[in-house]
């Protein structure tokens, strides 16, 4: 088994992508509690985690918690949101209101990023790479690239509903490389 998990909660109002925010307090304390369930629950042995700034910080708690070291691979990015990219909310309501809310599709590319459609073709066209991770790996990536993988190995049409598979801050999801599905377990 493989194990994904979220990033820890960091502040929702600010447009998240490729950004550089922190982990609020909340956040860490989710980390660090789900960091004991995995301690306790599962045999980790090696730890990946995307190059964005909030995953690196909680694959940082995690480590110490398991003391497992990790390493950095930029495969687990979350989708690109180009020039919003950490913006404001607020300010991209102002400035670009096509890209929040209703108006927001599948099809919608960020200025200099990328939709939500090319997020789950890059996350399938690496799909063998997730499955090729040795057994006991976990993998703390981003919301957008779990609800990726339900999509693809569920046969599920890709949709806006970001909620619908519970991938909350500091979830834990089980990948199961020979049936090739994928579960939440924490």
């Amino acid at each position: 088994m493989i194990y994904l998990m979220r990033h820890g909660q960091d502040d929702e109002n600010y447009i998240g992508g490729w950004s550089d925010g922190n982990l609020l307090d909340e956040g860490r304390k989710q980390v660090s509690d789900t960091s004991w369930w995995i301690k306790n629950n599962l045999k980790i042995k090696k730890i990946i985690c995307s190059d964005i700034k909030r995953a690196l910080e909680t694959a940082k708690i995690v480590s110490e918690i398991l003391d497992v070291p990790y390493e950095v691979n930029a495969l687990l990015r979350e989708q690109n949101k180009g020039l919003l990219n950490g913006m404001l909310k607020d300010k991209v309501l102002l400035e670009y209101p096509e890209f929040l809310g209703e108006n927001v599709t599948i099809d919608t590319v960020y200025p200099d990023g990328e939709s939500l459609k090319d997020l789950y073709e890059r996350v399938k066209k690496n799909l063998d790479v997730f499955l090729k991770f040795k057994d006991n790996t976990l993998l703390i990536t981003h919301r957008g690239v779990i609800n990726m993988l339900y999509f693809i190995l569920n046969d599920i049409s890709l949709n806006m509903d970001k909620k619908q598979f519970g991938v909350l801050p500091a979830s834990v999801h089980e990948l199961n490389k020979n049936n090739k599905s994928i579960k939440k377990v924490r």
